[in-house]
């Protein structure tokens, strides 16, 4: 009969709570990519990152907490921000394309945040200037 492995004698991946942290990471980016689809993810995403992110202090995983968490609110900012804007521009024939272009904006600045982001984690790097 095998024993259960104890924590002496344990593979590395039971020892480094940085692996379950880079994991809850990667469901974080993932909430983000798949909130282009379905939006709730979004909220879902940033309550982990929330939870998480006392258990990420002084790891190189913070930067990814903190990275995640300023990304969902600087496009709840912008969104907030952008919409009404977007409203009025899109009721005239001349600001359709910058209404547009306003929307557009925003969605490619969080593809750039998301997809900068789970690349560094990938890569097993922090996010730089966080």
């Amino acid at each position: 009969m095998s024993e259960l492995p104890t924590l002496n004698n344990a593979p590395e991946k039971y020892n480094a709570p940085e692996k379950s942290l880079s994991d809850t990471c990667h469901v974080v980016y993932g909430c983000y990519a798949l909130g282009f689809f379905i939006g709730l993810t979004w909220l879902v995403g940033v309550i982990i990152a929330y939870v998480k992110r006392d258990d990420a202090a002084g790891t190189w995983l913070a930067t990814h907490y903190r990275w995640q968490i300023r990304s969902f609110w600087w496009s709840v900012l912008w969104g907030m921000l952008s919409a009404p804007i977007g409203f009025v521009l899109f009721l005239t024939i001349i600001g359709i394309p910058l209404a547009y272009a306003l929307w557009g904006g925003l969605v490619a600045w969080m593809i750039y945040r998301v997809v900068r982001g789970w690349l560094l984690l990938k890569d097993g790097k922090p996010v730089p200037g966080m």
